[in-house]
């Protein structure tokens, strides 16, 4: 790992405060009202679950509640020692996506959730997911939206023209930005176009089988004026992943 990316990702240490503030026990809309109840209901009735990039444990919290066995994984001591404070059931270690300390086929299902915008080794951390889970497993993958959050985006009131409409930044570019998302909080973000993660996918086995765009939820339309014109463009995008037998071709080769 370069000094550059060991730099980068030592500002979640710094700043896993501010997420846990922010983003954690009934804070945020976005999750309370659509990302773990998306998550609860596609991860129902899975008996072995890996939370990767678990931060401070909610959604690993959520679905140990409903009976499944869960381990939190998250390279941040910060996010760590905060979600063994929290409580609940689910098991913590630290460790890296693309570095998955667990055996072949460990697991009946993975979630990760707005985790790989952060992580630069894309291909082997989505490699590493395919390995541990077992054939028939499930991937619950949420992203920030590839397409339509992509850096530069937005909503566009464009006097001059008397048109309103939203921007899409340079979408097919891969790149590592700096992102300034609150006042002193620099956040490092990977962008990627849609393609990447699902030819990913495909080359670790995962095949996928389901896809929600879900519009803004009403509660954080409700704290966002400056959205509410852009409530048909989602900020989030869902894919479902199931784990293919080793004899069935992944569809990631010609």
């Amino acid at each position: 790992m370069s000094e550059e990316s060991v730099a980068r990702r030592q500002l979640w240490e710094t700043h896993a405060g501010w997420w846990q503030t922010h983003f954690t026990e009934g804070a945020d809309a976005e999750y309370t009202e659509q990302i773990l109840p998306l998550a609860a209901e596609h991860l129902a009735g899975r008996r072995r679950v890996l939370d990767v990039g678990t931060g401070e444990g909610q959604v690993a919290r959520l679905v140990a509640s409903r009976g499944a066995a869960v381990v939190g994984l998250d390279p941040a001591w910060a996010q760590l020692e905060v979600a063994r404070a929290r409580g609940g059931d689910p098991a913590y270690l630290r460790g890296e996506a693309a570095r998955l300390p667990f055996a072949d086929r460990s697991f009946d299902a993975a979630v990760a959730c707005l985790v790989f915008e952060h992580i630069e080794d894309v291909d082997g951390a989505i490699a590493e997911l395919g390995r541990v889970l077992a054939p028939g497993g499930r991937f619950v993958f949420f992203l920030n939206h590839p397409l339509l959050q992509t850096p530069g985006s937005g909503w566009i009131d464009d006097r001059i023209l008397e048109e309103q409409y939203w921007r899409i930044g340079p979408y097919l570019t891969e790149d590592v930005t700096m992102e300034e998302v609150d006042k002193g909080v620099l956040i490092p973000f990977v962008h990627r176009p849609l393609s990447r993660y699902v030819n990913a996918l495909a080359s670790a086995g995962l095949l996928v089988t389901h896809m929600e765009e879900p519009a803004p939820p009403p509660g954080f339309l409700a704290r966002a004026e400056e959205y509410a014109e852009a409530a048909t463009i989602p900020r989030l995008l869902l894919l479902v992943a199931t784990k293919q037998p080793a004899d069935r071709p992944s569809g990631g080769g010609k």
